[in-house]
């Protein structure tokens, strides 16, 4: 009876081995499907946005073409209005020295009229200084009248230039933006669609795995945050993976990410699973 009991006890200790063994292991493969998927989300997530990439590089550099040719036109109105406030200044002053001029013409009208009645020679000599006094005024105002003239054309020619190259700027960028229209309408359906398949597998991601992602994805001069392993080595940095990286990365139980370069490593399993699906 006592040996009946002990059997009893083994057998059951046995059971609660493997209940918890079984556990243990759905939980271990619940971890390792958590992230393999998450995996096959960040590679889909790349591919498409490596599509996306080559959609946009095929513009080249029109858009920032087109924003220079923006910025230079609205440098150029700047230019011309601030030229014409100039101008406008300049044919006030020679307005003004015009008539200081006639201001003067009458003085000494009036001045020699009053010469002529003057009764002694101290009279005579004031008068004779207000004149001479007037005269270098008027000489003065048709320096400053000359001088102003001259800026006056040159600020006219610099207007019609700048008009000039404004027309010109002008007609580039409508070139410009019609290239750029065409383009865009060429390409906008799809990357349309490529946006969409991105929010959605972004939506499959931990936030911190995507802000990684996307960072990555900023610093790599070609995109790429998310490479597989290629001849055993970084299909980013190129840089070799050791045998047990490898098998770490095969085994889908974290996320492993490059020595070297920082990219997240993916294997043939996930780059298959993936390609298949596309």
């Amino acid at each position: 009876m006592a040996q009946s009991s002990e059997t009893k006890e083994k057998t059951k200790e046995k059971d609660t081995k493997k209940i918890k063994q079984k556990i243990a292991d759905s939980s271990e493969g619940n971890v390792e499907q958590k992230v393999k998927n998450t995996l096959l989300s960040l590679y889909s997530l790349q591919q498409i946005d490596s599509q996306t990439d080559k959609i946009r590089s095929i513009r080249g550099e029109l858009p920032l073409e087109v924003q220079d040719l923006e910025d230079e036109i609205i440098g150029l109105e700047t230019r011309v209005s601030n030229y014409e406030k100039e101008i406008d200044s300049i044919d006030k002053s020679i307005s003004e020295k015009q008539n200081a001029i006639k201001e003067s013409e009458l003085l000494i009208k009036k001045y020699k009229d009053q010469q002529m009645k003057v009764r002694n020679n101290r009279e005579y000599d004031s008068l004779t200084k207000e004149i001479e006094f007037q005269t270098l005024e008027i000489q003065l105002s048709e320096k400053r009248i000359n001088e102003n003239k001259l800026i006056l054309e040159n600020k006219k020619a610099d207007v019609e230039k700048s008009n000039e190259i404004f027309e010109e700027r002008k007609e580039d960028l409508k070139e410009k933006e019609n290239e750029l229209t065409d383009i865009v309408a060429e390409t906008e359906k799809e990357e349309k669609e490529l946006m969409t398949k991105s929010e959605m597998n972004q939506n499959n991601i931990e936030e911190r795995l995507l802000t990684a992602y996307q960072r990555i994805r900023k610093n790599a001069r070609n995109g790429l945050a998310v490479v597989k392993i290629e001849r055993d080595a970084c299909g980013g940095c190129f840089n070799k993976i050791p045998p047990q990286h490898q098998l770490d990365i095969c085994m889908h139980k974290k996320i492993i990410v490059c020595e070297y370069c920082g990219r997240i490593l993916v294997d043939d399993a996930i780059t298959n699973a993936v390609d298949k699906n596309s």
